[in-house]
C-alpha cells in the first residue's frame, strides 16, 4: 500500500525526523491560507501515488501566498500518469546546500531490511544505481539486534565528512528504521536528505510503502489508504479478493496461482507479446472470482486479447468454465479470448465451454502463442 508524502512525513515527525512544517490543501484558497500561515517561500506539491511529479509540473516553488494559490489552481485536478491530483502539500521551502539519499528496502535474498545511502540525492536512485553504483552504500540490518548506533554512524560518514552532519544523519537513520519497523514498511526513503546552508540536516521529501500483509495488525496504518489515488482496477480487484497488478501490455492474463501467473507473463514476453496485467484468481473454486476478473480486464481499453491459463488442482476447471460462460453472457466480449484448462474436472470444463461456443486447449505454449498473435491483430496459429 502506498501512502502520500504528507502522510509519510507525519509518521516520520512522530519518530523525531526533522521535517519542514507543512499542511495539506484541497482547494486553492486553502493553499493560500496555509502559505500565509507558514510565511516566506513555500513549495506546493501534488499528492498522488505516481513518480515524476516534478517533471509533470506537480511540484512548484512559490515566493508568496498569492503564488501558492495560483500554482495550486494549476496543480489541483491535473493528471499525473492517469491519476487526478486532489490534494497538494504546502510546505516551507528549504534552503538546500547539498542533497543525499537515504532509504530502506526489504531484501528477499538476505531476508533483511537493507539501507541504501548515497550522497547523490535528489534524483532517481535507480539512475544512480545503473550509472554510478559506487556512489551507493548498502548495509543489511541484522533483525536480531536492529540498527546499531555505530552502524548508523558509519553510514553517516559515508554521506558527510563533517562530524556534526554525519551524526545528525545517523540519528535520522535510526529514526527512519524505527518508523520502518513500526508501520510494516517494505520501503521507506528520504530523498532528498538535505544539508541547509546553516549546516542543519533535514528531510524535505519522504516516501513509504506498506506491506499489505501488515495491514490487519496495523488498522491505524491501513486507514491511511487513499483509494482515489490508486489505479481503479487495482481497487476493484482488492475488493473482489483478487491479486491484481496493472501493467502496460495488451494481453490480459487470468491465471490461478502466483507462480503460474509469473510463468505465464514470462511466456507471453518470450513469444513477443506484452502482458497487460498480473491477475491471480487464487486456489478457490468460485465462479464469481472469474466473473470479477473478466470485468476488471475488459474495462482496460489496452487489452486486445484475453488469456486464461488454469491448472486445476484445488481450483476446479469446471467452476472456471462456468465463470467464463456467466461473465460473457452478462457482458459479451469485444476482444478474443484464449482458454487453456487442464487438471481437476477438465473434461467437464471442456464440455461446458464447447456447448457455449468456446474452445479450450491443454497446451500452455500453444495458448500463449495464440493470445499473443491475436493481441497483435493477426490470426491465431
Amino acid at each position: 500500500m502506498n501512502i502520500h508524502e504528507y502522510q509519510a512525513k507525519e509518521i516520520l515527525r512522530r519518530f523525531g525526523v526533522p521535517i519542514p512544517p507543512g499542511e495539506v490543501a484541497t482547494t486553492p484558497a486553502e493553499a493560500e491560507a496555509i502559505a500565509t500561515k507558514l510565511g516566506g517561500p513555500v513549495m506546493v506539491k501534488a499528492q498522488v501515488h505516481a513518480g515524476g511529479r516534478g517533471k509533470a509540473g506537480g511540484v512548484k516553488f512559490c515566493k508568496d501566498a498569492a503564488t501558492a494559490r495560483e500554482k495550486a489552481t494549476a496543480i489541483l485536478g491535473m493528471q499525473i500518469k492517469g491519476l487526478t491530483v486532489e490534494k497538494v502539500l504546502v510546505t516551507t521551502a528549504a534552503d538546500i546546500g547539498t542533497e543525499a539519499y537515504v532509504g530502506i528496502i526489504v531484501d528477499r535474498r538476505t531476508k533483511k531490511a537493507v539501507f541504501m545511502v548515497s550522497a547523490a540525492g535528489g534524483i532517481d536512485i535507480e539512475e544512480v544505481a545503473a550509472t554510478t553504483p559506487e556512489k551507493i552504500h548498502y548495509h543489511p540490518v541484522d533483525p536480531r539486534y536492529g540498527l546499531q548506533p555505530f552502524e548508523a554512524q558509519q553510514m553517516g560518514f559515508f554521506l558527510y565528512q563533517d562530524p556534526k552532519q554525519a551524526r545528525a544523519a545517523a540519528k535520522i537513520m535510526q529514526q527512519l528504521y524505527a518508523a520502518f519497523l513500526a508501520t510494516g514498511c517494505s520501503l521507506a526513503e528520504i530523498n532528498p536528505l538535505v544539508v541547509t546552508p546553516t549546516g542543519d540536516v533535514i528531510a524535505v521529501d519522504a516516501k513509504m510503502v506498506i506491506d499489505d500483509n501488515e495491514l490487519d495488525r496495523l488498522p491505524a496504518v491501513a486507514a491511511l489508504r487513499d483509494e482515489s489515488s490508486e489505479e481503479p482496477s487495482e481497487v476493484a480487484a482488492r475488493k473482489a479478493n483478487l491479486t491484481f497488478i496493472k501493467l502496460d501490455g495488451n494481453v490480459g492474463c487470468v491465471v490461478n496461482g502466483a507462480g503460474l501467473a509469473m510463468a505465464t507473463m514470462d511466456l507471453v514476453k518470450y513469444y513477443g507479446g506484452e502482458p497487460a496485467n498480473f491477475l491471480d484468481i487464487g486456489g478457490s473454486s468460485n465462479p464469481e472470482k472469474v466473473v470479477n476478473a473478466l470485468k476488471i480486464i475488459t474495462a482496460d481499453p489496452s487489452v486486445k486479447a484475453i488469456l486464461f491459463n488454469i491448472f486445476g488442482g484445488i481450483t476446479r476447471t469446471d467452476d472456471v468454465a462456468n465463470g467464463i460462460v456467466t461473465a460473457t453472457k452478462a457482458n459479451p466480449l469485444k476482444v478474443p479470448i484464449v482458454i487453456r484448462l487442464t487438471g481437476t474436472n477438465e473434461e467437464i470444463a471442456v464440455k461446458i465451454l464447447t456447448e457455449n461456443g468456446f474452445s479450450a486447449s491443454s497446451d500452455m505454449d500453444e495458448a500463449v502463442q495464440k493470445a499473443v498473435a491475436l493481441a497483435k491483430g493477426g490470426k491465431a496459429a
